[in-house]
C-alpha cells in the first residue's frame, strides 16, 4: 500500500506541475499496485474506500490520455524534464523508454561531445536502449566533434561499437562536425529529445566499486533541462 501511495502522490505532483505525460504513467503504475493490494484485503469497507480510489485516479488517468492524445494531434506537446544537482532515478531508460517503439527504425543523435571513454560509454548504454526497445530499429546516425588529443583512439572505440551493432543488423554511422553546437536526438516515429547537456548528464561515480557505477538509475546527475516534442 506504501507503495502505490508514493507512486499516485508523485503522479498527483507531476499532474500539477502539467507534466501529463510523465503523470499519466505514473497514475497508471499506481492503480494497478492498489489493485494488487486490493485481491488481499478481506475489509470490505476498506476495500470499498480503495475502490472509490480507484476509480478516482482511472477517470483522472483517462482523461490526461485523452489530453496528451489532442496535444499530439494538434502538434503541440511539450514535456521539460528538469533534472537537478545530484538527482537520481534518470537513466536513459527511466527517461525515454516511453517514446521508443517498435515505429522506431532510425535515429539521428546530434552531440558534440561523444568525444571521451565515458561519453562513448554513454553512447553505448544508450544504444543498448534502443536495442532493447526498437525492435525494428536498423540505423543510428551520430553527429559529434572529434577528439583534439586522442583522435584515433575515438575512433577506433566508435568502429568497436559499429562493429558490434553491426551483429543486431543495425548500422552505425558518425559524422565529424567540429562547428556542432546543437544536442538533440531525432527519433523517426516522430519524437524529438533535445537535452541541455546531450547524453552527459550523469556525474562520474566514486569508483568501480561505488553504487551508481552499474545501475545508471543510482548515479547522480548534473543540473540540466531535456525537452521532448513531438514532431508528427
Amino acid at each position: 500500500m506504501e507503495a502505490a501511495t508514493q507512486m499516485l502522490k508523485r503522479a498527483v505532483e507531476l499532474d500539477t506541475s502539467k507534466k501529463y505525460s510523465e503523470s499519466k504513467i505514473c497514475y497508471e503504475e499506481g492503480i494497478e499496485m492498489l489493485l494488487k493490494t486490493l485481491t488481499k484485503m478481506t475489509d470490505e469497507n476498506a476495500k470499498k474506500v480503495i475502490r472509490q480510489k480507484i476509480d478516482g485516479y482511472m477517470k483522472r488517468a483517462e482523461e490526461l490520455k485523452k489530453f496528451v492524445k489532442k496535444l499530439k494531434k494538434d502538434g503541440k506537446f511539450h514535456e521539460k524534464i528538469e533534472i537537478e544537482n545530484n538527482q537520481r532515478g534518470c537513466s536513459y531508460g527511466s527517461l525515454f523508454s516511453k517514446f521508443i517503439d517498435d515505429n522506431l527504425t532510425v535515429v539521428e543523435i546530434k552531440d558534440a561531445y561523444i568525444r571521451s571513454h565515458h561519453q562513448i560509454l554513454n553512447l553505448l548504454r544508450f544504444c543498448e536502449l534502443l536495442l532493447r526497445k526498437a525492435k525494428n530499429l536498423n540505423a543510428i546516425n551520430i553527429t559529434t566533434g572529434s577528439d583534439e588529443n586522442q583522435p584515433e583512439e575515438q575512433a577506433q572505440k566508435l568502429k568497436n561499437l559499429t562493429t558490434s551493432l553491426d551483429s543486431y543488423r543495425v548500422t552505425l554511422s558518425i559524422k565529424y562536425e567540429d562547428t556542432l553546437h546543437d544536442r538533440e536526438i531525432l527519433f523517426d516515429n516522430g519524437w524529438i529529445i533535445k537535452i541541455g547537456r546531450g547524453l552527459d548528464y550523469f556525474k562520474r561515480p566514486n569508483g568501480p566499486f561505488s553504487i551508481g557505477f552499474c545501475d545508471m538509475d543510482l548515479r547522480q546527475c548534473h543540473k540540466t533541462t531535456i525537452d521532448i516534442y513531438d514532431a508528427r
